[in-house]
């Protein structure tokens, strides 16, 4: 063999975070342990730590009370906001934000917990998704989505977070609702007026902490299942001063309202929140003010700049001998881990082929059975076929050791991210017997929201050929038989 083109770059750890005694193991790649949410420095409630599967946190006084502490009444709907502000309305009506508690994926989560504890945790999902709702007194045991109030289907609507006043604490809804006072934002100089609000400037709202109190997610027995802000809090972008918003709502030029007594400023947000994710639901993709062309653009845009990969091995390969070829996938988000948020639905791993020139496929990894989904776990046809797959989502283990897709079933969480700025590389043994020279090798870091086989789970089949997948990256090599 010839030397090696390219070289092998130090991996990331495979991280376990288990429920209850927030127990901390490693599946072996590097010898370094992932800490604990207690370790991290989360601020925990009090009864976190004894909660267990059979001791749930069933209630909480903030974001889950056993009575309203809030009128629904109170909050004005985005129809109302969209007269003086169109355009924050119509980048609203783009983000996942507005179909928070209309997606259809999202609802069949719900509604599999609900069976599950007869309705006795149905707040859990509902206190981000729809804070008002659940603070209101919508939410009861065994509630039906046709039932809540115009404004609980608007999800995450303008209200739910500009009438945030403070933050209590960095996950599981933390945020404290003013119902009655002003609405509050990142401008420093806020123009008021009696006749539609009061307007006050809020340096929450530039903060990344406060996109934490709902993206941080602690199960109610104690499982950590979202940490993008513990990521954040622990990334280089942190350290240069760079929060969540400076990505996900990025300025522009504009005016905040179309009212004459509002300045042209340069510091306006947008409202689109970008992300990764397609709805699904005929309520949103048959809205005509949503353009799923324009929603997919936005993805691909954001996906292109999340990662890479690159294939390292030698420049020739006696037939017969192994030809190994490394792998090296790079997290290019210098902000959060790859993948993040909720890593648990989301896929993400590496499609590698090795083929000769007479078309021979010497190798596969990271290919779909004809469900499309993985060769592993979750798959009807194959599941325990490809022995050789390298995935950087996370799965859930149950008490017993079986995987599951309902984190609420889970004891155990196996995460497989990268961290911002990580590389891990994985090298592969190609057998080259009767190969036909030269060996071309193809790799891809592909991205899907949803698997299929956790889809068909939900009752979801329909959406299944809609599940698309995204190429994070590719790359390509040859090498030559002698």
């Amino acid at each position: 063999m010839s030397p090696t083109r390219g070289a092998a770059l130090s991996p990331s750890p495979v991280a376990r975070w288990a429920s209850a005694a927030a127990v901390v193991g490693l599946v072996a790649v590097v010898g370094q342990s992932a800490p604990s949410a207690q370790e991290q420095g989360a601020p925990v409630p009090a009864s976190f730590p004894d909660a267990t599967p059979d001791r749930p946190v069933l209630h909480d006084a903030l974001s889950m009370p056993a009575e309203p502490t809030l009128s629904v009444d109170n909050f004005n709907s985005a129809t109302k906001c969209k007269a003086c502000h169109p355009r924050y309305f119509a980048e609203w009506k783009m983000a996942k934000h507005s179909y928070a508690t209309t997606d259809v994926v999202w609802r069949a989560f719900v509604s599999v917990r609900q069976a599950d504890f007869n309705g006795a945790r149905d707040q859990f999902c509902t206190q981000c998704h729809s804070a008002i709702a659940t603070r209101g007194g919508d939410v009861t045991a065994n509630f039906s989505f046709d039932d809540l109030s115009p404004i609980a289907l608007e999800g995450v609507t303008c209200e739910a977070c500009h009438k945030i006043s403070s933050i209590e604490r960095a996950f599981n809804s933390g945020h404290v609702l003013d119902e009655l006072g002003p609405v509050r934002g990142s401008i420093p100089d806020p123009v008021s007026s009696m006749r539609f609000h009061e307007s006050e400037y809020s340096e929450i709202f530039s903060q990344s902490a406060f996109c934490a109190t709902c993206h941080d997610v602690i199960e109610q027995h104690g499982l950590v299942l979202e940490q993008p802000y513990k990521e954040w809090e622990r990334s280089p972008a942190a350290q240069q001063g760079r929060n969540c918003q400076s990505c996900h709502m990025p300025t522009y030029t504009g005016k905040a309202a179309v009212l004459a007594s509002v300045p042209e400023r340069d510091n306006l947000h947008s409202h689109r929140f970008f992300g990764v994710d397609l709805p699904f639901g005929e309520t949103i993709t048959e809205d005509p003010a949503v353009d799923i062309e324009e929603i997919r653009r936005g993805v691909k845009a954001l996906l292109s700049s999340a990662g890479e990969i690159a294939l390292s091995a030698a420049d020739r390969v006696s037939a017969g001998d192994a030809l190994d070829v490394s792998v090296t996938v790079r997290n290019l988000i210098d902000a959060h881990d790859l993948p993040t948020g909720a890593t648990f639905n989301r896929q993400v791993w590496i499609a590698l082929t090795a083929t000769d020139a007479a078309g021979t496929v010497l190798f596969e990894t990271g290919h779909l059975d004809a469900n499309g989904d993985l060769r592993t776990w979750g798959s009807e046809l194959d599941p325990d076929g490809d022995e050789h797959l390298t995935p950087l989502h996370a799965w859930f283990n149950d008490k017993d050791g079986n995987r599951t897709i309902f984190p609420w079933r889970a004891v155990e969480k196996v995460s497989n991210s990268l961290a911002p700025l990580a590389e891990q590389t994985t090298t592969f043994s190609i057998p080259t017997e009767a190969a036909v020279g030269p060996i071309t090798i193809d790799a891809k870091l592909r991205f899907r929201q949803t698997a299929p086989f956790a889809a068909r789970t939900l009752g979801l089949g329909d959406i299944v050929d809609r599940l698309e997948i995204h190429d994070i990256g590719e790359a390509e090599l040859t090498v030559a038989v002698e």
